[in-house]
């Protein structure tokens, strides 16, 4: 049997450690180990943590898009150490994506891709967002309208252009993923931008944009010639 934390010496202790060096200085379950908190019964923290890297291959990534009740199918993590490491798999990917979210003006799809790409890079699912811009192409606001297959069932007009209207939006971007890391829009992805860009087009608020994301690329349905 390892030794429990405790019964280590202080200055090899994973938390100790950290503080005296730095984070880097500690192996991924080492780090997870500090998330996770403690152990279980007979095993260590940094035990437990390397179960629940093992578990899911070894790969942070893979970890980072695990769902909280997936994660606690390792023994020795329940639901607030769950919760502890989704947070801190949520807080990576925000600072991944921090320098291009600093920027609130938006120049181009690329600006959109740095923006999004990494926090929708893993994500299962397609998430639909929308960018309200000002004269000056600054985001207004920023949010995520709906999760699932995009098509025009789920995607109403309504819903995308009743809160550009309360903030006096001059402008739209729209930008979703594609779970598979292709970017390559799909029949249902342009049938969605054409019925949006109208209906932007009647309304005085435009469609700059609707950006695709992949994993690691893009594709401008703006470029493609389907928002002018």
């Amino acid at each position: 049997m390892s030794p429990r934390i405790q019964e280590l010496p202080l200055s090899e202790r994973p938390r100790e450690r950290l503080l005296r060096l730095r984070a880097d200085a500690l192996s991924t379950p080492e780090l997870l180990g500090v998330v996770i908190g403690g152990g279980a019964v007979g095993r260590s923290a940094v035990e437990v943590a390397a179960d629940l890297f093992g578990a899911h291959g070894g790969s942070l990534r893979t970890l980072a898009v695990a769902e909280p009740r997936g994660l606690e199918q390792t023994p020795g993590v329940g639901p607030a150490r769950a919760a502890a490491v989704a947070a801190a798999m949520a807080l990576g990917r925000r600072l991944a994506a921090e320098p291009a979210r600093e920027a609130s003006r938006i120049t181009g799809p690329r600006d959109v891709f740095g923006r999004l790409g990494p926090l929708l890079r893993d994500r299962k699912q397609e998430e639909f967002w929308v960018l309200h811009l000002d004269t000056q192409n600054r985001i207004l606001i920023e949010r995520c309208l709906t999760i699932g297959l995009l098509n025009s069932s789920l995607v109403h007009p309504r819903e995308v252009f009743a809160p550009a209207i309360t903030a006096g939006a001059a402008s739209l971007l729209l930008a979703h993923n594609h779970p598979s890391g292709d970017p390559e829009p799909s029949p249902e992805d342009i049938a969605v931008t054409r019925q949006l860009v109208e209906s932007g087009r009647l309304l005085g608020i435009p469609v700059r944009d609707h950006i695709v994301i992949g994993d690691g690329s893009f594709v401008s349905l703006n470029e493609r010639g389907l928002c002018g």
